[in-house]
């Protein structure tokens, strides 16, 4: 099994930066990509990027392109994920994601591990 604890969030202003943390433990040599979601109250988890083990290509969707930056501690068994020029529609509960493989999507179904999530809150 693996365990997933992420840790950063918090309250920040429009405009302002973040940087989020997540610590993975236990079978740590079986996850291939790691990610990180988001769910706001009343939507569905969406990603906000993802990295894979052996190239470190990342992936974002076009809403946080430019503003957030993904990145992987392989050595530390750490993700981190950068957020700047935050925006009120990026508050939401974060959280951090893991899989065995890469199958061809970056969808919440395709990650097998999660973490229980950081709240990030955006004052307008």
């Amino acid at each position: 099994q693996v365990q997933l604890v992420e840790s950063g969030g918090g309250f920040v202003q429009t405009g302002g930066s973040l940087r989020l943390s997540c610590k993975a433990s236990g079978r740590t040599q079986v996850i291939y990509m790691m990610a990180w979601f988001r769910q706001a109250p009343g939507k569905e988890r969406e990603s906000v990027g993802a990295i894979k083990g052996s190239s470190g290509s990342t992936y974002y969707p076009d809403s946080v392109k430019g503003r957030f930056t993904i990145s992987r501690d392989n050595d530390e068994n750490m993700l981190y994920l950068q957020m700047d020029s935050l925006k009120p529609e990026d508050a939401a509960v974060y959280y951090c994601a893991a899989a065995r493989y890469y199958s061809g999507s970056y969808s919440a179904q395709a990650m097998e591990y999660w973490g229980k999530g950081t709240l990030v809150t955006v004052s307008s």
